[in-house]
């Protein structure tokens, strides 16, 4: 079943008077608003769904080795960030003793179809052969046991075609809570161009404005928007947005920084409302109720979608049209309703976001994970259940200058 829906888009005409022939202002008219349809995209699902090595995983960023997010070439390849991964077997259903968990992997996918034999799912090893997390924190801040979660992420052309990776540092409580664990820190891996995988050379950064000590704490990086000619972005002004969340309020903030300064944490700025800061403490938030993973994708004609999961767990996906990528953004559009996949008590779905760099033009595919409580209990019986699934949406976008 597909849903079509309108975005009011509305963009008002600046009317024209004549003092002697015509007394009255032109009447205020709308643009045509932005429709589009919504469905599942079965086959990029399918993609995910493996018996054997990588079978689950969360998170799930797509990273065009080209540093171009929409290009409409077919031999670009595509690197896939994965959080929380597991690995190992499942024979007719039944998922097989001998299982892992590690906390982050990559896929690599030659060309931008779902094609299953041009899936690469990487599981790096340590020094037991085991299976071991390919991203270890590394950097001044990190503390014994600490293990990372990846954010997005993006090749900088601007900066020697490095790979951006954000990430979050995590350390487990052992709290016995449904979550037994926290966030102490966030952090940016940088590798340079031509570094193969398993990706040794790389360079760690903490950033500096990430507080994690209290109810504030800010989460960079979970969405990012190279809004650069060099990353082909159709309404250019030359800098990377990177997107975070603020709080239990889940308010989503933004800063900025040219791609050539990324590392330079002293130039980066903050939208504070109405301008741009060097403190990030005077960042205002744009909406709040966002998922802890999101995306703000270029749609053309000035329009920017930002897309993500209400309230991070809750079943609707929603999307906001805005007229740059700081807003401000229309009301609240429903995508999808993710309800169809809560098919037991204790199931949950969350961090929907948009990914332009394996969309088609004029679409945009969006992922959703599928997790539960008492995962290491639940994952033996619903050995399939971890992982994203996909919905496509297609726009009917206004010819450009109407």
């Amino acid at each position: 079943m597909k849903i079509v829906l309108n975005v009011a888009v509305f963009v008002f005409c600046l009317a024209a008077f004549s003092c002697k022939e015509n007394k009255s202002s032109q009447a205020e008219q709308p643009e045509t608003p932005i429709t589009f349809t919504v469905g599942p995209a079965p086959e990029w699902t399918a993609l995910l769904k493996r018996e054997h090595g990588w079978f689950g995983g969360d998170g799930i960023f797509a990273i065009p080795f080209s540093g171009v997010d929409q290009s409409t070439g077919t031999n670009d390849s595509i690197m896939f960030l994965f959080s929380d991964t597991m690995v190992g077997d499942i024979e007719k259903g039944v998922l097989k003793p001998g299982y892992a968990m590690i906390n982050n992997s990559v896929m690599m996918l030659q060309g931008k179809e779902p094609v299953s034999s041009a899936a690469h799912f990487l599981i790096n090893k340590g020094a037991d052969q085991k299976p071991a997390s390919l991203f270890v924190p590394a950097s001044p801040e990190t503390k014994k046991d600490d293990y990372y979660w990846l954010g997005d992420g993006f090749v900088n052309n601007d900066m020697d075609g490095s790979l951006c990776i954000f990430a979050y540092r995590i350390r487990n409580t052992n709290d016995g809570s449904a979550f037994p664990f926290r966030e102490v820190g966030n952090n940016l891996i940088v590798i340079p161009k031509g570094t193969r995988y398993p990706f040794k050379e790389q360079k760690q950064f903490d950033l500096p404005f990430s507080a994690s000590k209290d109810s504030l704490t800010t989460s960079f990086g979970v969405g990012v928007l190279s809004n650069t000619q060099s990353a082909g972005a159709p309404d250019a002004d030359g800098f990377v947005y990177v997107y975070g969340v603020k709080g239990r309020a889940k308010e989503l903030v933004v800063a900025r920084i040219k791609p050539a300064q990324l590392t330079e944490f002293s130039s980066w700025e903050f939208y504070n409302g109405t301008a741009w800061s060097s403190k990030p403490e005077e960042a205002q938030p744009l909406v709040d109720s966002v998922s802890n993973e999101l995306s703000v994708t270029p749609l053309g004609n000035g329009k920017y979608a930002l897309i993500y999961q209400y309230a991070g767990l809750m079943p609707t996906i929603y999307m906001q049209i805005g007229t740059s990528p700081v807003g401000q953004f229309g009301p609240r559009q429903i995508v999808w309703n993710t309800s169809t996949d809560i098919t037991e008590q204790g199931l949950f779905t969350y961090n929907a976001k948009a990914h332009p760099a394996i969309s088609k033009p004029g679409e945009l595919l969006v992922s959703y994970n599928v997790n539960c409580f008492d995962f290491a209990k639940r994952i033996e019986t619903l050995p399939d259940l971890y992982r994203p699934r996909f919905v496509r949406i297609t726009f009917n976008m206004p010819e450009a200058g109407k």
